[in-house]
């Protein structure tokens, strides 16, 4: 790591950032589209992602939503409030810790989920090879840029042209 900050930028390094991030905000404006499509907000789809992805054989807590989703605990309590009156998630007792409170899924939201996630994973895979390209040697030049000049840089640009398709 030490190593790329000793090398000189350029103006490949800001296209490809440029690229990158443009990328990653064109995949939340249209995330954000679909989760309204599908009836819920933004954070509620976000949440709902938290609560399936989230390890093990138990139920996430509130604490660990907050910190998925990088909110406040107070916050995080508001939005599971907002989706159990949606239908989308239910509260349960920790059974080993009655301190804790754990959210589940409810039919209505595993539905929901499992209707928006295949095009999001499309999507995430769409990213993910700009990102390897990016970064594949750690110098922010890929494979292909490295054999072909300028070949990642109009992959990217074209992808952030492009946006996700419609799902």
């Amino acid at each position: 790591m030490a190593d790329d900050r000793a090398r000189p930028l350029n103006r490949d390094d800001f296209e490809h950032l440029l690229a990158f991030r443009t990328s990653l905000r064109r995949f939340q404006r249209w995330s954000e589209d679909q989760a309204k499509t599908a009836g819920l907000t933004h954070v509620q789809h976000q949440l709902l992602v938290a609560v399936k992805g989230h390890p093990g054989g138990l139920p996430p807590t509130v604490s660990e939503l907050a910190d998925y989703l990088l909110l406040r605990h107070h916050s995080t309590v508001e939005l599971i409030d907002r989706a159990e009156a949606a239908g989308l998630v239910r509260r349960t007792a920790d059974t080993r810790d009655a301190r804790l409170v754990r959210v589940r899924l409810t039919t209505r939201g595993e539905r929901v989920l499992t209707e928006l996630t295949p095009a999001h994973l499309v999507e995430l895979h769409s990213l993910a090879a700009i990102l390897d390209e990016l970064v594949a040697d750690g110098t922010g030049r890929g494979a292909a840029q490295r054999s072909q000049p300028g070949v990642i840089r109009r992959q990217a640009r074209a992808a952030s042209r492009r946006g996700p398709r419609p799902g």
